[in-house]
């Protein structure tokens, strides 16, 4: 019979030991994610596969803040965030800094997010992935800045998700595919 673990036996890190951890040199940009149970989500998903840092753009809320804490868990506390006025000056800043920048949408040409590879997180600072308004998506002024685009291939009639669980599909692609270069961290 399986049982589940106990918190002891979980070995958590305490927030101070995040902080100081080795990092997915991984950036998620939301541009103008109105949810704050949306970004709380994206927090604890971030905090989950160390995730360096979140920036927070246009009209997204910012921690502290009680709806956020309510779906974050306190990951807003581990995860070191930023917030920027302008989506594409936050882009065009990732960029100068040797950022490969990819906004999570359906377009022409897009990756499927499964088959993206450890190749394409190589010989770069980091990878940002932008993540769009739960609407709109991502702004097309921020989509022409991108390197390319990713999509979560989906064969119902929606084609699209929540971008709470967007997030974690494509962090979750991003880590195991990054998790093996000499950069991303190491399990404790």
């Amino acid at each position: 019979m399986t049982h589940k673990l106990t918190t002891e036996e979980m070995h958590r890190m305490t927030v101070e030991e995040f902080r100081e951890s080795a990092k997915l040199p991984l950036t998620v940009v939301l541009d103008n994610v109105r949810s704050l149970n949306n970004i709380g989500s994206v927090f604890r998903t971030s905090d989950a596969f160390r995730v360096e840092h979140i920036a927070l753009c246009g009209i997204c809320s910012t921690p502290p803040h009680r709806e956020i804490h309510k779906t974050a868990l306190g990951a807003e506390e581990s995860v070191e965030w930023s917030y920027h006025e302008d989506t594409v000056e936050c882009v065009r800043g990732l960029k100068e800094r040797g950022y490969q920048v990819y906004a999570v949408e359906i377009a022409h040409e897009s990756i499927s997010v499964d088959c993206v590879n450890a190749l394409m997180c190589e010989c770069v600072s980091g990878v940002a992935i932008v993540f769009g308004n739960e609407i709109d998506g991502v702004q097309e002024e921020v989509m022409e800045l991108c390197d390319g685009a990713l999509e979560i291939p989906q064969e119902g009639t929606k084609h699209s998700l929540n971008v709470s669980c967007a997030a974690a599909i494509v962090i979750w692609e991003m880590y195991k595919n990054m998790r093996h270069t000499s950069v991303a961290p190491q399990n404790k």
